[in-house]
């Protein structure tokens, strides 16, 4: 009994409990605003959206906790089962299961039967997992050609699969977890340069033979707004108004006043609507929770001390920091809007429960293999 307390009361100290707190805490702020939502019938919101949101952020903390507990060597080594899986999994979207939402252009989830899933939620954990995995493996081969062409092809599948769906912000996510995660490896000086070389043409070829139409204008409507008020720009004036509408304090939860209503409030404009409740004090307090989320992984990427672990923590870090930038961005109207939900505070099951799983990822670097840890075993 006194080896199991022992290594119980060990993992308990080297698990970054800050970490965990500042997640749970946006989680219940999130099902405070989808009750508030209900509640103050805005956007028809359903009962259902929170209480889906509570189970998910119960069940989010306790898968989180496991993949804590777990060696993140030993789940690396386990790509093979994961990583099929979830390429399964978007490749059935493709398929009569696949299901594209009201409103949406992509084809990006899959009907269950009792319940939709967003498959690639799952595909960025096993790609964090597997690439960095694959980094950390061919770390002293990273800039020869063969090697390198082998890891671009190891991103690209994923990527490609995406763009695929029609869900652009989702591999827009993938594309800055990729560079951020191979620059960190050891990219050669030459191969960035040369990157940053052809990112032109290739955003020539992507703008004219790959974007639709309808893509392009989201973005042009931003470089003209007031161009098409009553269409491409008609959800996020409104997202503008919802977050202007709070004033310094806010509306509140439950004020009994008017509130500003916007398509998916509950989702991707679900901080159009923390403006509007909790103000500007409010939004910038949401604002720091989720910049000390960020700046925690990339402590705990600093604290751990192989590459594998770095690995995850940054990959997570760019995944985590890149739906902020985004979704923040498409309310701001300085981004186009493409779907993407605020981390820990937007409805949606599947995201949920994937964001507690990458912070236990994260958690489990910190608890197996840095610093604090071997210090802890040194003193044993």
């Amino acid at each position: 009994m006194k080896p199991i307390l022992k290594k119980f009361s060990g993992f308990y100290r080297r698990l970054d409990k800050g970490l965990l707190v500042v997640v749970t805490v946006c989680s219940v702020i999130s099902v405070v605003l989808l009750y508030s939502l209900y509640k103050n019938e805005v956007g028809g919101i359903e009962s259902g959206y929170y209480v889906t949101q509570l189970v998910s952020t119960a069940l989010g903390i306790v898968v989180c906790l496991i993949v804590a507990s777990i060696d993140y060597h030993t789940l690396s080594r386990l790509w093979f089962l994961y990583a099929p899986a979830a390429l399964f999994l978007v490749l059935l979207t493709f398929t009569g299961l696949g299901l594209q939402r009201a409103g949406a252009d992509d084809r990006a989830w899959l009907n269950l039967g009792f319940t939709t899933i967003q498959p690639s939620e799952l595909l960025k954990l096993a790609f964090i997992f597997t690439f960095s995995f694959h980094l950390s493996k061919d770390e002293a081969n990273i800039n020869r050609p063969l090697h390198l062409l082998l890891i671009l092809i190891h991103a690209a599948v994923p990527i490609g699969l995406i763009v695929l769906q029609g869900d652009y912000g989702t591999a827009m996510v993938f594309l800055v977890m990729f560079i951020i995660m191979l620059f960190s490896a050891g990219l050669s000086i030459k191969y960035i340069i040369a990157a940053i070389v052809i990112t032109p043409p290739i955003i020539y070829i992507l703008w004219n033979y790959v974007l639709q139409s309808l893509h392009k204008n989201r973005i042009l409507v931003l470089l003209h707004p007031g161009t098409d008020p009553m269409g491409l720009e008609y959800q996020q004036d409104l997202g503008l108004a919802s977050l202007g509408a709070g004033g310094l304090f806010g509306k509140g939860l439950f004020g009994g006043k008017d509130y500003v209503e916007v398509p998916e409030i509950h989702n991707d404009f679900i901080f159009a609507y923390i403006g509007q409740v909790f103000g500007f004090v409010g939004a910038i307090a949401v604002i720091i929770l989720l910049a000390y989320i960020c700046i925690k992984i990339l402590n705990d990427s600093r604290n751990t001390m192989d590459k594998l672990g770095k690995l995850i923590c940054l990959g997570t870090f760019a995944m985590i920091f890149t739906h902020c930038f985004m979704n923040i961005g498409m309310v701001l109207k300085v981004m186009p809007v493409i779907g993407i939900p605020l981390p820990f505070f937007s409805a949606g099951g599947t995201a949920l429960v994937s964001m507690y799983v990458s912070i236990g990822m994260v958690l489990s670097c910190c608890a197996h293999n840095n610093k604090k840890y071997r210090m802890f075993y040194d003193e044993d």
